[in-house]
């Protein structure tokens, strides 16, 4: 793509025959059962990467549970990884194969999640997907079990604090290394903020602590081999925060330059935890992933190329693109969402506007007027359809009324993704922890879940 400033992008005109091929394309999407020609796209790929165009929006974690479920259940697949940090994600993992220092139920073990944006995991449609997934565990033998990983890099403190309650039961020998990182880090009351700050204008920094810990906890991983499936993943884990706390160490210690870097860091962790997890799972593991719309969809077919910036779904097409890999984008025309007007802000129940005119949300709305699925194939991918155009996201932090001066990501809708649906009223998603009644405020409506 040509270089385009978003600030200034105008949306291209909508030619009749992109209308009509959108609705050649399209196929009714009422319920799990119409998602047979997705599935059949998929067909044997090894990695599926499902979007969303927000973080708030239920019809996009009802829909991507439907097809979770349906692959897990037809087609055999391992795992789904998140965009969610490694400690909370690992207890859902503990929950949904009831091992015994798990929570008693989804809704407790997702109401410990703390790191805002809460309602990302802590919510209905997650606890409705976790109880599935125990359910489904629970009749099955240990070896095909479904397990729920995060994938992110944020979580320094979390993934400290865990690494030393396992080296306490598992290597007292290794205590040290963890020690040494702690006092490294104690100066700054677990605020990555300030450890930022500081590693910007004083030489001294944790980074030779941290690496040496992941030493220390791998020295310890080369030892016999563990007894259950239970205590291999145990040290699996225990490795994985230890990766965490060296990718995170860096992370914030480069954020505050600015620019691609933190952004292709934290990407790249993702795609290699993913790797991991892969490896861990043995040579027939398939993988579904949950992230946003700009983590899934290949970034080279966006403005984001020009900023210097890679995404998780180019990384796993380039690496692992033989193995088959399947990129599925969502989008809405209009709804409600969950979002907070500032980092770290009280969530609230916010209003999305119908799509922009010329957008690929205005495109398929004016051809559809309903919910579809759209498989892309070579036939699809016009010239008219591959034109760059607007298409939405929405971040955590949100304000509807200026989303049309910043929301919109130039995009080549059939290159970025294999496969997309769009949903023409999408609502919030229910958060567990509750949607605090700002003054003068009103009670946000309840209603039931999506698909």
């Amino acid at each position: 793509m040509a270089r385009i400033d978003r600030r200034m992008w105008r949306e291209p005109s909508t030619p009749a025959g992109l209308i009509s091929q959108a609705r050649a394309l399209a196929r009714p999407l009422r319920g799990p059962d119409d998602l047979g020609p997705l599935i059949d796209r998929i067909g044997d790929a090894r990695f599926v990467l499902l979007g969303e165009a927000s973080h708030g929006t239920s019809e996009f974690y009802s829909w991507r549970a439907a097809i979770s479920r349906r692959l897990i259940v037809e087609e055999g697949f391992s795992f789904i990884a998140v965009e969610g940090d490694w400690p909370d994600c690992y207890r859902v993992d503990r929950y949904v194969k009831g091992r015994a220092d798990a929570a008693g139920s989804a809704r407790e073990t997702l109401r410990a999640f703390e790191r805002w944006p809460t309602w990302m995991w802590a919510n209905e449609d997650v606890v409705a997907l976790a109880e599935w997934l125990r359910r489904r565990n629970d009749s099955v033998p240990e070896g095909r079990k479904v397990g729920f990983y995060g994938l992110d890099v944020y979580s320094l403190w979390e993934s400290l604090h865990a690494i030393v309650g396992y080296l306490k039961k598992h290597d007292p020998s290794a205590l040290p290394a963890a020690l040494a990182a702690f006092r490294c880090f104690e100066p700054y009351a677990e605020d990555v903020h300030d450890y930022a700050r500081a590693a910007r204008f004083a030489p001294n920094s944790c980074e030779r602590e941290v690496v040496e810990l992941l030493k220390e906890v791998r020295r310890a991983k080369g030892r016999d081999e563990p007894p259950s499936a239970d205590e291999r993943e145990a040290r699996f884990a225990a490795e994985q925060n230890a990766l965490v706390l060296r990718d995170a160490e860096t992370y914030y210690r480069i954020m505050v330059r600015g620019g691609p870097d933190t952004w292709n860091l934290r990407d790249r962790h993702m795609v290699e935890t993913l790797e991991r997890l892969m490896e861990f799972h043995g040579p027939d593991a398939r993988a579904i992933v949950w992230e946003h719309n700009t983590h899934v969809g290949d970034a080279r077919y966006t403005d984001m190329a020009d900023r210097g910036e890679v995404n998780v779904g180019q990384l796993v097409r380039e690496r692992r693109g033989d193995e088959g890999v399947v990129l599925v984008g969502f989008g809405a025309h209009r709804g409600t969402v969950l979002a907070g007007r500032e980092w770290e802000a009280p969530m609230e129940r916010m209003p999305v506007p119908p799509g922009r005119e010329g957008s690929w949300e205005d495109v398929f709305h004016r051809a559809l007027g309903s919910d579809a699925l759209v498989v892309f194939d070579e036939a699809s991918r016009t010239p008219e359809a591959l034109e760059p155009r607007g298409h939405r996201a929405i971040g955590v932090v949100y304000h509807p009324e200026y989303e049309r001066l910043g929301n919109y990501v130039p995009t080549v809708l059939p290159r970025r993704y294999d496969a997309f649906l769009h949903l023409e009223h999408a609502r919030a998603l229910r958060a567990l922890h509750g949607i605090p009644v700002r003054e003068g405020g009103e009670v946000p409506e309840t209603y039931p879940s999506g698909v």
